[in-house]
């Protein structure tokens, strides 16, 4: 017999507070009473709240980076780069739960021991994707090279997206274009000056 209320359940009550309201207002009575459900069913599924808000944080990015880590693994950075504002069409809540707040605001102090592993993984992985986006950009795994494509793959897209989550629109093919012809000029001077410099 199937439970009233699966942990998917309690996943989307959360999601739908937070995006709403702000991850702060994701109580675990706000998210109980969203479902309908005794604060015991919550408990039932997590040890707290910030378990809880902690688990749905590392989801949504771990969704995200799945698209990004395909284009870095076929050595493609632009597409890696446009992958933000299709994943933003995509999956509205997320985008906006994910790029208008910070890991902090879901967990503030510590992270549970049940997610410490977690995070730590992601971070591997995170530092780990710093030389893989050089390589996709500019085929080379420098200081300069790491620092230009953080800008074009990380902070160039959000950028481009994040008063179309504000919002709550989605953001409009101008966007890609944007995004495109920034990607283009940067990787034009960067290879214009390297080969001026025998570099």
């Amino acid at each position: 017999m199937r439970a009233k209320f699966a942990e998917s359940d309690f996943y989307s009550a959360a999601l739908a507070i937070a995006v709403e309201h702000g991850p702060a207002a994701a109580t675990v009575a706000s998210i109980s009473e969203r479902l309908k459900a005794p604060t015991g069913s919550f408990y039932h599924r997590f040890s707290s709240r910030d378990v809880l808000l902690g688990s749905l944080w590392l989801q949504t990015i771990l969704d995200f980076q799945k698209g990004v880590a395909v284009a870095l693994a076929a050595g493609d950075g632009l597409a890696a780069t446009l992958h933000t504002p299709r994943w933003a069409r995509e999956h509205p809540d997320e985008a906006r739960l994910l790029l208008m707040f910070h890991r902090k605001d879901f967990v503030a102090g510590e992270w549970p021991e049940e997610l410490r592993e977690r995070v730590a993984d992601m971070s591997r992985r995170m530092q780990n994707a710093a030389a893989l986006r050089a390589r996709a950009v500019f085929g080379r795994d420098g200081t300069e090279e790491r620092r230009l494509a953080q800008f074009l793959i990380a902070e160039l897209p959000v950028a481009a997206v994040r008063q179309h989550l504000e919002r709550r629109e989605p953001p409009p093919p101008i966007v890609d274009h944007i995004i495109v012809t920034t990607y283009a000029a940067i990787v034009a001077d960067y290879r214009a000056r390297h080969e001026a410099g025998g570099a």
